[in-house]
């Protein structure tokens, strides 16, 4: 089921999945500022789901988040 709207739970868990795997990840690979990543990272009901995030201090604050049914995901190895 894809969403189109997200709910305050659904960022969290979706926040929760991104410092969990992807902050790490983005470090070493990125040192870009300000990104745009595909949500599929935190479940299949989030791949129509975009995060907005910027560096701040050590990592990474999400801004918002952007609904996309074009987007797609992105591998970080």
């Amino acid at each position: 089921m894809v969403k189109k709207e997200l709910t305050e739970e659904d960022k969290a868990i979706i926040i929760d999945k991104f410092e969990e795997e992807i902050t790490s990840k983005t470090m070493m690979k990125m040192v870009g500022r300000i990104g745009v990543l595909n949500c599929a990272f935190a479940g299949e009901e989030y791949k129509n789901w975009n995060i907005i995030f910027r560096s701040k201090g050590d990592g990474f604050e999400v801004i918002d988040f952007e609904y996309d049914p074009e987007s797609r995901e992105v591998e970080l190895k």
